[in-house]
């Protein structure tokens, strides 16, 4: 506890010193929210293995060091070169350096008429009342340590704005970079992302560790869907393996409204995605897709939950996991029926493949009902790989390593086939082939 206490001071330190280099935005409506952040972050501290949220998920690594906040832009040497094989291609490319907005590593390009991809700092500075009415709307900071942290310390991050009717065609890419550093630092990336009425967007957040330094990436998105608007919302994380990431991402759903998610998770050392999303309007629906792939001592949680709260809505989750080495996942999948929510038809389904004997997983499916006209079903299976499909494949003249590569690729499979963002699709197809070595002639001879 005494470490825990030192940490909480540590970054309450360094809250005042990046207060005093404010000058005059301390006196600022967001500076207040900054500081009502801090101040919930200093009195709840981290949690630990004895609350319920965080109870198979113990984040001591992150709390035993000293974190140095990221507070301005530093290129730190990245160069173009050293990032292209991130980009997807086709895509708008909006690239952040340790949470800083990069304006001459983006290539942002020709956008639609009334469409701004971008920093968030600029906005806040030349255009606030695009900004202001919603962020730190729906995460503020009382949620968790991490968000509290990334509200008190919010400076940059990738912001969308999409106006009422636009169509926007290209995919639109969040390129988080950790760059190699001296000190032992945390980025702070705060996005926000608002479609307007009947929009229509792809947008994906990719974070990558160039170096193999430690450092702690703690991110918030906000999204707000207009009525009848449709967003489909990739992640990929491939943070090195000394890295710890704690993403956060809330969604605000109005009448109509469609949400995908597509989150897939291969990097850190310690990792937890918590994805909220809230159908807040007759006849939206939300689907949550996601695939973790581990191996080693890696430690990958998945936190998720659809809060129906209100009727005639849908929703729709699949996440899987395949874990090898000595690693560990987590799954707490909660769906939650209000009780004005009649008409509610929900799934969520889990399944985790184990690749080894030492390779451990903790999963806690969870349906909250309290409306009676309802279709709700979940359920999470743990295995290992089939004998009899192994003795098949083995028939057909396969060795053991690749007709364990194919079954396994064809587990994951099943959620990298419902991403629509065709390259992104293909990025993660060749990044799982390359991790499962897979070999093509036994493809083709099988």
């Amino acid at each position: 506890m005494q470490s825990v206490d030192k940490n909480i001071q540590w970054y309450q330190s360094r809250f005042e010193a990046f207060e005093q280099s404010l000058n005059g935005e301390k006196s600022t409506t967001m500076h207040t929210v900054r500081r009502e952040a801090i101040r919930r972050f200093v009195q709840n501290g981290f949690p630990t293995t004895r609350q319920e949220e965080w109870r198979f998920t113990n984040i001591s690594p992150i709390t035993k060091i000293e974190f140095q906040p990221i507070l301005q832009y530093e290129a730190r040497g990245t160069t173009r070169d050293d990032i292209r094989k991130y980009f997807l291609d086709g895509a708008v490319h909006a690239v952040f350096v340790n949470g800083m907005f990069s304006s001459e590593l983006s290539d942002i390009g020709t956008l639609p008429q009334g469409v701004v991809v971008g920093s968030l700092a600029e906005m806040l500075k030349k255009h606030p009342e695009q900004v202001q009415p919603y962020i730190a709307r729906l995460v503020n900071g009382a949620e968790s340590a991490f968000t509290a942290l990334n509200t008190a310390f919010m400076l940059d991050g990738g912001f969308i704005s999409i106006p009422k009717d636009r169509v926007i065609d290209r995919p639109i890419q969040f390129l988080f970079i950790a760059s190699n550093h001296e000190q032992l630092y945390t980025a702070q990336p705060r996005n926000l992302i608002v479609a307007g009425a009947k929009s229509q967007c792809k947008v994906v957040e990719t974070y990558v560790g160039l170096a193999q330094n430690t450092y702690l990436t703690n991110t918030v998105t906000e999204i707000v869907l207009g009525e009848n608007s449709h967003l489909e919302h990739g992640k990929l994380q491939i943070e090195n393996m000394n890295a710890f990431h704690i993403g956060t991402t809330q969604i605000q759903m109005n009448r109509a409204s469609h949400y995908t998610s597509n989150s897939i998770s291969l990097g850190g050392s310690l990792v937890r995605n918590n994805v909220t999303a809230v159908l807040d309007a007759e006849d939206s629906e939300c689907t949550l897709n996601g695939l973790t792939l581990s191996t080693g001592a890696q430690v990958i949680d998945n936190h998720t939950a659809i809060d129906h709260a209100k009727p005639h809505c849908n929703s729709h989750e699949l996440y899987k996991a395949i874990l090898d080495g000595g690693s560990k996942g987590v799954f707490n999948g909660k769906i939650f029926v209000r009780k004005d929510a009649q008409k509610t038809d929900a799934k969520q389904t889990n399944k985790t493949l184990l690749l080894s004997d030492d390779a451990t997983v903790n999963a806690k499916p969870q349906l909250e009902i309290f409306a009676d006209d309802v279709k709700c079903t979940h359920g999470a299976t743990i295995g290992q790989l089939d004998d009899e499909q192994l003795f098949y494949l083995r028939s057909r003249g396969i060795d053991l390593a690749a007709a364990r590569d194919i079954l396994t690729f064809a587990f994951a499979g099943d959620v990298i086939n419902r991403i629509t963002i065709e390259p992104l699709r293909q990025q993660v197809e060749k990044m799982i082939h390359d991790r499962l070595d897979i070999r093509q002639t036994g493809i083709e001879e099988g």
